[in-house]
């Protein structure tokens, strides 16, 4: 079996999420716990941090691994969805699990009689805790993949569990309020594990968190709440108004750990939000791919990720903005439409999964919001057609979807 066969196999036998949506969501932790028994509980011999919330685990979790890396420690490292490769998903110190070893997890799998078949995302959650288990690392940082509670990530006893804000999104899974979604994410919520909430929604929101924590005893801390000195880490690799919540939930999570008797120095702080990218391979996170004219990609899709990149973008000087833009089907297209700038050159366009809303559809609603701009069929086809007409001094946004980002790092050969 080589590795392309196997990595097939565990898209085509086990539908992935970021492909099919919906189709692939599997309630429930019984296939979970059954590969959890399976492979002897690998997640019980090295300590975890478990990250949940709408917008931010990313960049929460690599940040966090850089962190501990600097600090000496070896660390698994978790997230989800991939850009480019399915092993950017499994890293420890930084590098992709090897194909062999994707190989040979797919060969155990599939010569036992299993009584049921297993979701995409249970697969690759077990493989991740053996193999963490394997190659000996001190802690683990674990990106949730959908709302909690429910998540096959959720099977875990972390040191620390945060959770980085509540947006709206998967409203079709985990509520169509945010209380809702909320009372979903809490599920990662641990007796006697501190939890740490990176952003304050609203009091409703704030409610749920405490609730659960007192309901499972559970010491909980306010991100919002707390005052860091930022000296230091001006040159943070990560930027955008996004990051600036995202540093206060990651200094948070430091200062609890510490008090677990976790030693993290300053300088391993500093390094980690300064090298986090070259550290644990971290893509799609407001990257600058050139300078002229300044063009940047990120993978924020929803309104909550949206309106940040929106408001960032406006305060850098430029002639004019043009977007590449799509999104996926089973998102609130109108909403993210609704916040746009109006006077911005519009590329429409769709990532080459199942999801994503045709380029045309996508077109057809934004002139509803008084957006215009062309067609085209594929990210390369639009990004090109953008080079082409911007010049030195504008600047180029890709995004709207993670797999619109996905495409354009495919096709730049990253």
């Amino acid at each position: 079996m080589t590795y392309e066969q196997a990595v097939q196999y565990l898209f085509d036998s086990a539908p992935m999420f970021q492909n099919v949506g919906a189709a692939a969501y599997k309630e429930g932790l019984g296939g979970t716990l059954a590969l959890d028994e399976y492979f002897g509980h690998p997640h019980r011999n090295y300590r975890t941090i478990h990250v949940g919330g709408t917008n931010g685990k990313g960049s929460v979790c690599h940040t966090l691994a850089a962190i501990l890396q600097s600090q000496g420690y070896r660390v698994g490292l978790y997230t989800s969805p991939h850009l480019v490769d399915f092993r950017e998903r499994i890293r420890v110190n930084g590098k992709k699990i090897s194909k062999k070893r994707v190989i040979e997890f797919v060969q155990a799998v599939r010569k036992e009689p299993w009584e049921t078949g297993f979701s995409f995302f249970e697969l690759a959650t077990a493989l991740a805790f053996k193999y963490f288990e394997e190659q000996k690392v001190d802690f683990a940082v674990i990106e949730v993949g959908l709302g909690g509670r429910l998540d096959c990530t959720n099977i875990i006893q972390p040191v620390l569990s945060v959770i980085t804000n509540i947006s709206f999104d998967h409203v079709q899974f985990l509520g169509d309020t945010l209380p809702k979604i909320a009372s979903e994410k809490a599920g990662i919520i641990k007796s006697g594990i501190p939890v740490c909430i990176g952003e304050n929604v609203n009091p409703e929101v704030k409610a749920v968190f405490q609730n659960k924590a007192k309901e499972v005893g559970a010491p909980i801390t306010f991100a919002e709440d707390e005052a860091f000195p930022r000296k230091g880490l001006e040159g943070a690799a990560l930027q955008g108004l996004c990051q600036e919540k995202n540093q206060q939930t990651i200094l948070t999570s430091v200062r609890l750990l510490r008090e677990r008797g976790i030693e993290i120095s300053d300088k391993a702080v500093k390094r980690g939000f300064k090298e986090v990218c070259t550290m644990t391979g971290l893509m799609g996170r407001w990257q600058i791919l050139s300078k002229k004219p300044l063009t940047i990609c990120d993978t924020a899709h929803n309104k909550g990720g949206l309106e940040y990149i929106f408001r960032h973008l406006a305060t850098l000087p430029h002639q004019r903005l043009h977007f590449v833009f799509g999104m996926v089907s089973d998102k609130d297209v109108d909403a993210v439409l609704s916040m746009m700038p109006k006077d911005a050159v519009y590329y429409f366009t769709q990532a080459s999964v199942q999801r994503a809303m045709p380029a045309e559809e996508v077109c057809k609603r934004a002139i509803t919001h008084n957006l215009h701009g062309k067609v085209f069929n594929d990210v390369k086809t639009a990004f090109l057609a953008a080079k082409k007409e911007a010049s030195s001094k504008d600047i180029i946004y890709i995004g709207g979807s993670t797999f619109i980002v996905a495409d354009l790092l495919t096709y730049l050969g990253y």
